[in-house]
């Protein structure tokens, strides 16, 4: 069995979600990565303090994002419509010599924005900037993770999923139950969609699980590969 390697996920409110909760959160689960979405100057603070390596470039107008690490790792800007992917490169710890995985960070642009006309180019946009990156890079072990805005009912998860698996749908059919839904509309509210997502490709999934984040309208995804 290759090295295991345990991620989370999360979208953190543009600043609302508990800087110190998170940090905590990150730390129990013992995570190796965290791609976050919506973040602020201070939860970058408090995320770095557990991860110390990596790239986090936090806003206070929803476009903070970045992928924080337990290890040093090479992590850049994908350059995409509107909103920016960050890709990092990482090798998990006892890993073989030469193995990696490939992990994207993703917020697609929600489609309800005003005006919407605009918010659906740049999600078409964002989704077909993608879709070259994929295509024009060799085959690999990789992730794709994120808010997505998108159910899996909805075109831009459909033609990602038609690409890679998703890791709580495998983990769900393994335990015979649903995926857990991740978002809700306030903080502390029943979650009512799933559009928080893994995806992956040449990688074992080991385990998917929604888990709560004080203060955001969003549950993480907590996630363990192996190569």
């Amino acid at each position: 069995m290759g090295a295991r390697f345990r991620l989370i996920t999360a979208n953190l409110f543009n600043g609302r979600a508990d800087p110190v909760a998170f940090a905590a959160l990150t730390r129990a689960v013992d995570a190796d990565a965290v791609a976050v979405q919506e973040l602020s100057p201070e939860e970058a603070e408090a995320i770095g303090g557990v991860l110390p390596f990596g790239k986090l470039e936090p806003a206070r107008d929803s476009s903070g994002m970045g992928i924080a690490l337990r290890d040093p790792g090479n992590v850049w800007r994908l350059p995409l419509s509107a909103r920016s992917a960050f890709v990092a490169e990482l090798t998990p710890r006892d890993a073989a010599i030469g193995s990696s995985i490939e992990l994207i960070n993703i917020h697609i642009i929600a489609p309800h924005l005003w005006p919407v006309a605009r918010a659906l180019h740049h999600r078409r946009e964002q989704l077909e900037g993608l879709e070259r990156y994929l295509d024009g890079s060799a085959r690999r072990p990789r992730v794709i993770v994120g808010d997505y805005n998108s159910t899996p009912l909805w075109g831009v998860y459909r033609r990602l999923a038609a690409r890679l698996s998703d890791a709580a749908v495998t983990v769900a059919r393994r335990n015979g139950r649903r995926p857990g839904r991740t978002w809700g509309p306030w903080p502390g509210a029943p979650r009512l969609l799933r559009i928080d997502h893994a995806l992956v490709s040449d990688l074992t999934v080991h385990d998917c699980r929604v888990l709560p984040i004080r203060g955001s309208d969003h549950s993480a995804l907590l996630v363990e590969l192996s190569l």
